[in-house]
């Protein structure tokens, strides 16, 4: 008889053979050649004859691994496995065995197969495979449905026992008759036992207690519970009810007080009056009636007695007018304030109040470094405004609370018989009702006893030689000249109990040497440092300086007023340009721009300063108002905000109709002229006139970043156009599609800037609305979702739709003299600018909008600029990253045409995933002063990711103390053509390394004055034009090199083979001691094939008349003593004086490039203002080289080579004496300077020994 598994496969045969799909000899081919070198997963209890499946393959490799779980193949294929498979063969898509990829995988015939990519060895993925199952035959024509749910237990009693059922159907997919399919293996049905239960009884949670029994003197009070239970045959223990005391102070005694007019009141504590009302008047600043403020009595300020209306007035019944009593007023964003009542002897009585807007507290004066002995004392001092003023003040060390009783402080901080412990950080933190804020931490330091105050030796400095000076032996182009370190010591103080000592005393210059530098043909003096020592710190006056034009189209500010604090400070120039000096002791800068015309926003900026270099430039930009269109009062408006072409707006203003009111409170009815600016996001160009450093201060005290969605500006006036309006309950709507990171809505918030602080301060929270809308270019209005804010508008503020961010990084970035980026020639001073940038939907590495602005000034170990970062989606952030110097846009490292990892500064494979690109890595014609990067988080159990550009927030003193082989960007000045060597070093951007010397090319370091020459050069080439500086009238420097400055020359793009160089020279004047003047000797030297053709006439006339004049013999350069007088562009001089060294030479090139005494260009204009002029032409090539003519005509050249060597070998065996062989070099061209022919060849050694 025939068993099941042979029964099973005739039926199949017999059902292949009815549907015509091949006969069984093919199928068993078929299946016999599958089965060769599988790599099956077998189920060791399945037996008999069974078939395969086709191949399945429903997950691709991507995210965590490959994952051909069974659960989802049945899903999908359902029809096509059976529910037991027999076995499971796995393969990779190209068809190699899973066995064989020597991959991790896993496999179960209940589960599926999977590959995770985290078990692969370093650096695999998984393979992309799909796998088939085996299955008996005809199984997959018949197949049982899923199992239903067990059904409810057959019995309800608690704690007793019953069964539970359970059924699944065999389903048929073939349309054929029943004894032609296999039936499906199994039972239709299953079941368990099941069990209720244990029978419980519990008690409920106890209820609220019932009243007292009575106020004072003792009584009781009841609670009650109840019991919860499954049966009647348990029940609850314990009591359903519970009795406590209540009332037991004693009841007081009848009240003392005495009332001249009216009764005590019911607590006995002041008089009221039944028949005497108090009414009263609470308005804001601005005269706007204040709606719903709390009005109380001083004495118990807690009670609220009345509310304002929306008028501002209010009502006391009771208030007795005999004597005055003391009211307290509150409301919310409003400083607290209280008034007293005045009697007027009548039954009413009236009380008016202004309230000011609450301002949080911000710190004015903050503590300052200090350098002590141990044994001293030292005194740290912290003052915060504000409204209210703070009222309490904290002092921490280190980040830890100091005892106010131990050191009895308040404003101010006293420490007393200083230990070397007691070194570190010091901070004060004030508050107020309004909030809190920290100050700047000053740095304590304690020299203990027997140490010195400074180091002595000095540190390793490198200076780059000229480019012709070579050091014989070493073939170093650089020499260690020592400088010392300028950190502060501890000096002599005349009195050290000062909030800013009196004069700071630094690690400086106390020695130097002169030695001589060889380089080959010439040498070079030099003043090396020896020895260092404490001494008074210079103390550069710190400048800001900058220009002030339009977002867009530069149109320049012309007389704007600024403001620093509510003290006007200076006004811009006609070209917006404007300078300001700024007090040592500042530690942030907020200055506000405001225009008098009204064209233009009133623009508050906080800028960083440089106390080494003194000063940094800034470039300003403002956004122009918007035309004011006509709206009226009395109804409702709705007013967009931001508009880009081809897209929604971010949101609108929602005005209902009678808010507009005047100054004085009355409401405004008629036309309303309503201008809102908007600074939108999705507008790259604008995000550099972003208002304020998009801060905030949260209720710590500490000062934390925003990410805007777009900031705005209101100005309403009445139809003259002349009086301001204000608004109340005005609504802010803002679309939610336009906020792409879905976890900002919820902590979205309105802002508004304070222009006194330049800290955003915030206006009200956001709620969730649906509106119906119309968006750009749909057909039909939709339901949007919206988040809806309410501001009242006070005062003109600007506003901003602000989320704050905690996903932060810092970006490491270093600047160089040149693109060699050498350690020693780092730059200092550097306005380094960072725009965040917020992804397209997806996190496309393609930005769509800036979400915030920072600037870093980078010191001498570059700088660390804060960014937000993501550390799921490397691209979730991106960034715009620019450099600035003095006005000058330096240069990024390139991208193209192949990213170089030791050019960029970062290694691979981090620097693949911050994804590097300068701004012409696609259209090489945009400039190269920027680069964009994944903000991508690093990944701290990655050891390529730990090692920088990126720093995970916490990690600030990692990236502030990297070394210089770490990884960083860079950016780069190009002056690939220009040199400066001092005999005396000095570093112009930071002007604490001026040393006081007789040969300094700067005598003093508080004014400083830049003078150079224009030299106009005749040529096809550009051409290298050196100066040469001696000493040459003073007694102490006769003779005596200043310094070289070496320049190539700049082509003039309107003439052909023209070029001008502005040189700089030594100008003349007294030295460092201020005694005697010295007329400095300049030698102007251009490098090549060059004479002089031209001097400008009032040159040398001034000269002359000026005498002693230096002689001219020679027409390769041109001498002179250096004119003590400021000339200007007639005689081709141009000398600017500025507190600054950079800035004096930035503007005498500018005017030296635009040939004029007050102008500016970085174009080249050689037909103007020009000095000396050479013609520098070309060395003509008058013979071809051995190499030329052997390509030209090779059978000729070889043939006169040959007959020459014989004539050679001919007159060495006639003993003549060794001549030079005329070959056809280029050198011997160059003695003989015409076309060589074979007779003269001939000729040649001959005549030779002639010529030695």
């Amino acid at each position: 008889m025939l068993g099941l598994n042979e029964v099973a496969l005739l039926l199949s045969v017999l059902a292949s053979a009815a549907l015509g799909q091949g006969t069984v000899r093919s199928r068993s081919l078929s299946d016999r050649t599958r089965r060769v070198a599988l790599n099956t997963f077998t189920d060791a209890q399945t037996a008999g004859v069974t078939e395969w499946t086709s191949w399945f393959n429903i997950d691709h490799p991507g995210g965590n691994g490959d994952y051909e779980r069974l659960e989802a193949i049945r899903f999908y294929y359902r029809e096509k496995v059976c529910a037991r498979p027999a076995a499971m063969e796995a393969r990779t898509t190209d068809w190699v065995a899973a066995a064989d990829t020597g991959e991790v995988v896993h496999s179960s015939l209940e589960k599926g197969f999977w590959c995770i990519n985290r078990e692969q060895a370093r650096g695999r993925v998984c393979s992309n495979y799909h796998v088939r199952f085996q299955c008996p035959p005809g199984s997959m024509q018949s197949y049982w449905t899923d199992w239903s749910e067990w059904g409810a237990c057959s019995t309800t009693a608690c704690d007793d026992a019953g069964i539970q059922l359970r059924q699944r159907k065999c389903v048929n997919t073939q349309p054929m008759p029943l004894l032609l399919v296999p039936a499906c293996l199994g039972h239709h049905s299953e079941r368990r036992e099941c069990s209720n239960p244990p029978c419980i009884a519990k008690w409920g949670p106890w209820g609220r207690w019932g009243a007292c029994s009575a106020t004072c003197g003792g009584g009781r009070r009841i609670r009650r519970r109840t019991c919860v239970r499954t049966s009647e045959t348990v029940r609850c223990g314990g009591r359903p009810t519970e009795i406590q005391k209540c009332g037991k102070s004693p009841c007081p005694a009848k009240c003392q007080l005495a009332c001249t007019e009216g009764r005590p009141s019911e607590d006995c504590s002041r008089c009221t009056c039944d028949d005497h009302v108090l009414q009263g008047e609470v308005r804001a600043v601005s005269g706007v009636p204040v709606a719903e403020a709390w009005v109380a009595l001083d004495s118990q300020p807690k009670v609220i007695r009345a509310l304002t209306d929306a008028k501002g007035q209010f009502r006391l019944e009771g208030i007795c007018s005999s004597s005055s009593t003391l009211i307290s007023i509150r409301k919310e964003k409003f400083a607290p304030i209280t008034v007293s009542t005045s009697s007027n002897g009548t039954a009413w009585s009236w009380v008016r109040a202004v309230l000011r807007s609450a301002e949080k507290p911000y710190i004015v004066k903050h503590p300052e470094d200090k350098v002590r002995h141990e044994g001293g004392r030292a005194m740290f001092c912290c003052k915060a405004t504000g409204s209210p003023a703070p009222d309490k003040y904290y002092w921490y060390h280190n980040g830890t609370l100091l005892d106010r009783k131990q050191y009895k402080y308040e404003e101010d901080l006293v420490l007393w018989s200083l230990k070397p412990e007691q070194s570190g950080k010091y901070y004060c933190k004030t508050s107020s009702s309004a909030g809190s804020i920290k100050s700047s931490p000053a740095l304590l330091t304690v020299i203990a006893k027997g140490k010195p105050a400074c180091n002595s030796t000095p540190e390793t400095h490198l200076i780059r030689l000229p480019m012709d000076c070579v050091q014989p032996g070493t073939d170093s182009m650089h020499y260690n000249a020592g400088r010392c370190p300028h950190n502060k010591c501890a000096g002599s103080l005349g009195f050290d109990m000062r909030c800013r000592d009196e004069a700071g005393f630094c690690c400086g210059v106390h020695d130097t040497e002169s030695r001589t530098i060889d380089c080959g043909s010439y040498s070079l003096p030099i003043r090396a440092v020896t020895q260092c020592g404490c001494q008074k710190c210079p103390q550069p006056t710190v400048l800001v300086r900058g220009r002030v034009v339009t977002a867009d189209n530069d149109e320049p500010l012309r007389f704007g007023h600024i403001y620093i604090g509510r003290e006007r400070a200076g006004t811009t120039g006609y070209q917006g340009g404007f300078t300001l000096q700024i007090p040592p002791d500042t530690q942030r800068l907020v200055v506000n721009f405001v225009d008098p015309t009204e064209r233009f926003l009133d623009t508050p900026k906080v800028f960083i300063l440089d106390k080494k270099g003194g000063s940094i430039y800034h470039n300003v930009k403002v956004m122009r108002k918007q035309t004011p269109i006509d709206i009226n009062a009395g109804d409702s408006n709705s007013i967009s905000l931001g508009e880009i072409e081809g897209e929604d707006p971010i949101g609108q203003l929602v005005i209902p109709p009678n808010s507009f009111h005047k100054d004085n409170g009355e409401i405004y009815e008629g036309t309303v002229k309503a201008s809102v600016t908007f600074i939108d996001p999705r507008n790259i160009t604008t995000a550099a006139a972003a208002p304020g450093d998009l801060n905030f201060v949260d209720g710590e005290g500490d000062m934390l970043p925003l990410r805007t969605y777009g900031m705005f500006s209101v100005d309403f006036r009445d139809e003259t156009n002349k009086e301001v309006l204000g608004a109340g309950g005005v609504q802010v709507l803002l679309d939610t599609q336009h906020i792409k990171m879905p976890e900002h809505i919820p902590k979205m918030k309105l802002w508004s800037l304070n222009p006194d602080t330049g800290v955003w301060e915030e206006e009200s929270d956001f709620a969730y609305t649906t509106t119906t809308a119309g968006g750009h270019g749909r057909s039909k209005r939709e339901e949007r979702t919206f988040l809806i804010g309410n501001m009242e508008i006070r005062e003109r503020r600007l506003f901003n739709l602000d989320v704050p961010e905690n996903r932060r990084c810092y970006v490491k970035v270093r600047a160089y003299m040149s693109d060699k980026f050498l350690a020693s020639e780092q730059l200092e001073g550097v306005v380094i600018s960072l725009i965040n940038l917020e992804p397209k939907p997806g996190f496309s590495s393609n930005p769509r909008a800036w979400g915030r602005f920072d600037s870093v000034l980078t010191g001498s170990n570059g700088a660390c600029l804060p960014a937000f970062c993501d550390a799921q989606r490397p691209d979730a952030y991106t960034a715009y990253v620019t450099a600035m110097m003095g006005g000058e846009e330096l240069e990024a490292a390139p991208s193209t045409p192949k990213m170089n990892p030791n050019i960029i500064g970062v290694s691979q494979p981090y620097l693949d995933k911050i994804d590097y690109q300068r701004s012409d890595h696609e259209d090489p014609a945009l400039k190269k002063t920027a680069f964009k990067i994944n903000l991508a988080k690093p990944n701290q159990n990655n050891i390529d990711e730990t090692n920088g550009p990126i720093y995970p927030y916490v990690n600030l003193i990692a990236c502030e103390n990297a070394p210089i082989d770490a990884n960083h960007f860079r950016f780069f000045r190009v002056e690939k053509d220009k040199y400066e060597y001092n005999v005396v070093p000095f570093e112009e951007n930071d002007l604490t390394t001026w040393t006081g010397d007789y040969l300094s090319w700067w005598p003093n370091p508080q004014e400083f004055r830049a003078c150079f020459i224009k030299v106009k050069i005749h040529g096809q080439k550009e051409v290298m034009v050196r100066s040469r500086n001696l000493g040459g009238t003073h007694r102490q420097t006769k003779g005596q090199l200043y310094g070289i400055r070496d320049i190539r020359s700049t082509r003039d793009m309107r003439e052909a083979n023209t070029s001008a160089a502005c040189l700089e020279f030594k100008c003349s004047g007294m030295l460092f001691d201020q005694a005697e003047v010295d007329r400095s000797i300049i030698a102007v030297l251009p490098q090549g094939n060059c004479r002089r053709t031209g001097t400008n006439s009032l040159l040398q006339e001034y000269l002359i008349k000026h005498p002693p004049v230096a002689q001219n013999n020679e027409s390769q350069g041109f001498t002179m003593l250096a004119p003590v007088d400021p000339l200007g562009h007639n005689y081709g001089i141009y000398t600017v004086t500025d507190q600054n060294p950079r800035v004096a030479k930035e503007i005498a090139i500018g005017r030296c490039f635009d040939g004029t005494s007050d102008g500016f260009s970085r174009e080249m204009k050689t037909d103007s203002g020009v000095a000396l002029t050479f013609s520098c032409p070309e060395r003509k090539i008058n013979r071809e080289s051995l190499f030329q003519r052997l390509q030209t005509n090779p059978a000729q050249t070889l043939s006169q080579m040959a007959r020459s060597m014989r004539e050679s070998e001919g007159m060495q065996a006639q003993g003549s004496p060794t001549r030079a062989m005329a070959y056809p070099s280029e050198q011997q061209g160059r003695t003989q300077n015409r076309r060589v022919t074979p007779t003269t060849r001939r000729r040649a050694p001959v005549r030779t020994p002639q010529r030695q």
